[in-house]
């Protein structure tokens, strides 16, 4: 009797474990910034994880037709695409739970940073960094 309890609590330890687990799909699919300003579609190509701008409250320039440009980028030849459909995370991998090794554009400032984003909780957390990750800024995203 004694071993059937231990077996049941065995199985059901595993169920709960598999349905809590984290997987690299987790960040698939559109994210709403903290500010509700932004919809953000993160997909995967090949080994590595991107997101970017599908939706923005400042997309379009003061008319609400012109699209804004991307005028901040320190790449000259870049400062007449759009910020529409532009990719803003770039070259994330998923691994121990987590997506590092990418970078995060900022289009306001024009800088790059190094990031690791994490779902928890059905939420997004992501962090931009420089340098060190303590010196970072974290943010926290959900699903539309």
């Amino acid at each position: 009797m004694r071993m059937r309890k231990l077996g049941l609590l065995l199985i059901l330890f595993c169920i709960t474990s598999i349905s809590i687990a984290q997987s690299s799909a987790d960040i698939l699919g559109v994210w709403l910034t903290h500010d509700k300003g932004a919809k953000i579609e993160f997909y995967k190509s090949g080994d590595k994880y991107y997101g970017k701008l599908i939706w923005g409250n400042r997309v379009y320039e003061a008319d609400g037709k012109t699209l804004r440009k991307d005028i901040n980028n320190p790449d000259a030849s870049l400062r007449s695409r759009a910020l529409l459909n532009t990719i803003f995370f770039k070259d994330f991998i998923y691994e121990d739970g987590e997506y590092t090794g990418g970078t995060i554009y900022d289009s306001d400032s024009g800088k790059t940073y190094s990031g690791i984003i994490a779902v928890k909780d059905k939420k997004l957390h992501l962090t931009g960094y420089i340098g060190f990750t303590w010196l970072g800024k974290t943010v926290v995203w959900t699903r539309p």
